[in-house]
């Protein structure tokens, strides 16, 4: 059987969270989307408040710990990628932002991923398309076209009746899944740490050119 990996990223900050159980449903119905192809999927999901210390750390001192450094590579060598964050005032939260911004700005290249958020009113979600994607745009990541909101209204009986938010959640992983279909990341990511010329060059040139 084929095989892909899928990282997910929940900034959420309470525990459980929204923000988390958005990231499991698309990430479950991503799987199952995958599954229908014939492709078995690793799940690697990890919540950012768990190394929200480990970044600050990385941003004050430019070196990642091995705990960081695992999610990182783990995100970067993966084939497809949830990344949900909750928006607070207006935008991703700032843990949110603090990761991406300690990944090379390389490592992303080519990665499809799906954007989510939550708020607990639906005035934030265009926050989607004004903040989360020109991000991963601009970190030449693949976006899937459907991003997923979810204000509180949309987890009780109060969700909206005409476009639910199963069925978008069903649209995103399907797109997703279609990407990560075809990605082969996995086996041809570059790490993320390596040095693009020899270390003996950094010090003096040891390497004898």
């Amino acid at each position: 059987m084929t095989t892909r990996t899928l990282a997910v990223v929940s900034a959420g900050l309470s525990q459980p969270s929204s923000t988390r159980m958005l990231a499991d449903k698309l990430s479950d119905a991503t799987v199952a989307e995958l599954a229908d192809q014939g492709i078995d999927t690793t799940v690697e999901t990890f919540e950012l408040r768990d190394v929200a210390t480990d970044i600050m750390n990385h941003m004050l001192t430019g070196f990642p710990s091995p705990k960081l450094e695992a999610v990182i590579e783990a995100v970067t060598g993966a084939d497809g990628l949830i990344a949900v964050t909750p928006i607070f005032t207006t935008s991703y939260s700032g843990l949110f932002k603090s990761f991406f911004d300690v990944i090379d700005s390389a490592a992303l290249a080519d990665l499809p991923v799906v954007i989510g958020a939550t708020a607990g009113t639906p005035r934030h979600s265009l926050a989607l398309d004004y903040a989360l994607r020109p991000m991963f745009t601009y970190l030449h990541a693949i976006v899937a076209p459907t991003g997923v909101f979810a204000a509180t209204g949309d987890w009780g009986e109060s969700a909206d009746s005409v476009k639910t938010l199963p069925a978008r959640i069903d649209r995103a992983s399907g797109e997703l899944a279609a990407l990560v279909a075809a990605s082969d990341r996995s086996a041809n990511v570059r790490d993320p740490f390596a040095l693009d010329r020899p270390f003996g060059h950094l010090i003096g040139g040891l390497t004898g050119e």
